[in-house]
């Protein structure tokens, strides 16, 4: 889907919003919030198309046209919740899931469609640049704090993690991102960072990733739930899946942006 880009990934991407969307107003309706799934989940679905239409010069002011989008939802609030029906929460919650679970990933397009990029090749290598440091700081916490972890990170909200894992995770993220941008980024997609920045992106894009784990797993704990949904077997839902990319691709794309230069090998 990176790969292809365009309109095909953005309906990927809005297929997984609209399903993480709808996974997030579960999780606020076990605790007795009444989300308007009805608005919510097609708005989620839309965002990334919206990047799309963006790109290609169709529709501009996204400000406007969120703030828009935004009183709808209000507006509607008045038929679909009252007085009693807790509309301010029901509000919140609506507008909160659309771009939390959609708006969050859209990141992911913007990185693909970067103004650096010229190949599909090297949009799809900047793109799994934050995705792959991602997945590796989540196996490097799991072995860490197996190995070593005794002292709990924040036993409340996540049992299982650790501070060495934690510690592990920033390590790891660290060396494979100055990895990547010499030998993947580099001579693929002719961008880098400069060597110290990569090392900088890598320990930030771990910090985010497991702030990012670490909140999803709040929501869930005030629903009183194990997993936001049972969509994948084995897996739990999509808000488990992408609990940290939420985080890691909005502050990957604002750090890219302003630091990634070209380098032609």
């Amino acid at each position: 889907m990176v790969w292809v880009g365009d309109l095909t990934l953005a309906l990927f991407l809005g297929l997984l919003g609209a399903l993480g969307a709808w996974e997030l107003y579960r999780l606020a309706r076990a605790d007795g919030i009444e989300a308007i799934d009805v608005l919510g989940i097609p708005i989620a679905a839309a965002i990334p198309l919206y990047a799309v239409l963006d790109r290609m010069g169709i529709i501009q002011g996204p400000a406007a046209l969120a703030a828009v989008v935004f009183l709808a939802v209000a507006g509607a609030a008045l038929w679909a919740r009252g007085v009693g029906g807790r509309p301010l929460e029901s509000i919140a919650v609506t507008a909160f899931g659309a771009v939390y679970a959609s708006g969050m990933l859209t990141f992911a397009y913007l990185l693909r469609h970067h103004r650096f990029v010229v190949t599909p090749a090297s949009g799809t290598v900047l793109v799994l640049y934050p995705v792959l440091l991602t997945w590796v700081s989540d196996t490097g916490a799991y072995f860490s704090g197996r190995a070593f972890g005794k002292t709990k990170l924040m036993p409340a909200v996540s049992p299982g993690k650790t501070r060495a894992g934690a510690v592990g995770a920033l390590v790891v993220t660290l060396v494979l991102s100055m990895v990547y941008n010499s030998f993947v980024l580099r001579p693929v997609a002719q961008l880098a960072l400069a060597p110290w920045t990569a090392a900088i992106f890598g320990l930030v894009i771990s910090a985010v990733g497991q702030v990012g784990d670490l909140v999803e797993s709040m929501f869930k704990r005030e629903a009183g739930v194990k997993d936001s949904s049972r969509i994948l077997p084995g897996h739990g839902g999509i808000l488990d899946r992408l609990d940290s990319l939420y985080f890691v691709l909005p502050v990957a794309y604002l750090i890219l942006t302003r630091l990634l230069i070209p380098a032609p090998t």
